[in-house]
C-alpha cells in the first residue's frame, strides 16, 4: 500500500510506523525541521552481506538530503552506483522514570529517510555542497576564509540522496504509567534532557585583532544546540 499527498512522503511497508503509529508523521514540515535541527546523522547501509551505520554530518535542500567524508572512507567507495541507504537523526527530549519498568521510556524525535545514496561528481555540484557544508551551520561564513586546495577538495567526497520515503517518530508523553499505578508509593519524574553550548573557546594562536564574527552570534553560551542549528539551515536556506 502506497500513500502519499502533496505535503508528505508516501506511506508504504518500508517507512510506515507500525508500533505505536499515532506517534508517526510523515509530513514534510515535520520531517523537514527535525532534520534541520540535527548535525550529526547515522546512514546503515549493507557492503557484500555486511550491515554498516557510519556517523557522519549532513544537511538538508529541499527533500535532497547530502553528506560528506575522506576518499578512503568504505561507505562513500559503495555508493558511487546509488546504493540503498537508511539516514536518521535522533534528538534525545527527557528521560521517564515510572511506577513500573514496562512504563519507562524517553521522550524523542527522531526521523528515518529513505533513498538511493549517489557520489557527486559534477564538480560544479560538488564545489557548491561543499560551500553549503559549511555555511549550513555557519551561515556565510566560506566566504571568510581561505579557499580550499585542490588536493583538499579531491580527498572529500560528497553523497547525495534524494529524499524517496521518510517518516518521523516523536514520543511527548512523559510519565504514563498504569491508571492503577498512580496510586502506588513509588517516586517517579521526567528529567528533561537538552544539548546546551558552552562558552567559546577561541583559538590561542589568533592574530591580534581578530574578533568572533557576528554572524556566530547565534552559536551563545547556554543556548540549545537544535535551536541554533535550526536557526543556521533557515538562514542559509531561507527555508
Amino acid at each position: 500500500m502506497n500513500e502519499t499527498t502533496l505535503n508528505a512522503y508516501p506511506v508504504t511497508s518500508v517507512n510506515r510506523v507500525k508500533r505505536l503509529h499515532e506517534r508517526g508523521s510523515y509530513d514534510h514540515a515535520q520531517i523537514h525541521a527535525l532534520l534541520d535541527a540535527s548535525m550529526l546523522c547515522h546512514v546503515a547501509y549493507v557492503i557484500d552481506g555486511q550491515p554498516y551505520c557510519t556517523p557522519t554530518l549532513f544537511w538538508r535542500e529541499g527533500t535532497r538530503l547530502y553528506w560528506h567524508g575522506s576518499s578512503a572512507s568504505r561507505m562513500l567507495r559503495n555508493l558511487s552506483e546509488g546504493e540503498p541507504v537508511c539516514l536518521t537523526v535522533s534528538h534525545l527530549d527527557s528521560l521517564v522514570l515510572a511506577r513500573c519498568g514496562f512504563n519507562h521510556s524517553v521522550d524523542y524525535r527522531s526521523v528515518m529517510a529513505f533513498g538511493h545514496a549517489r557520489l557527486i561528481g559534477d564538480p560544479a555540484e560538488k564545489a557548491r555542497a561543499l560551500v553549503a557544508m559549511v555555511d549550513r551551520f555557519y551561515p556565510g561564513r566560506t566566504a571568510t576564509l581561505r579557499q580550499s586546495t585542490e588536493q583538499e577538495i579531491k580527498a572529500t567526497r560528497v553523497i547525495g540522496m534524494e529524499i524517496e520515503q521518510a517518516s518521523a517518530k516523536i514520543r511527548t508523553k512523559g510519565i504514563g504509567d498504569e491508571e492503577e499505578d498512580y496510586a502506588l508509593p513509588i517516586y517517579a519524574e521526567r528529567i528533561p534532557v537538552h544539548t546546551v553550548l558552552g562558552a567559546p573557546e577561541p583559538c590561542a594562536r589568533l592574530m591580534p585583532g581578530v574578533e568572533r564574527p557576528e554572524a556566530l552570534a547565534g552559536y551563545r553560551e547556554g543556548r540549545r544546540l537544535d535551536d541554533a542549528v535550526l536557526e543556521a539551515h533557515r538562514s542559509t536556506f531561507q527555508a
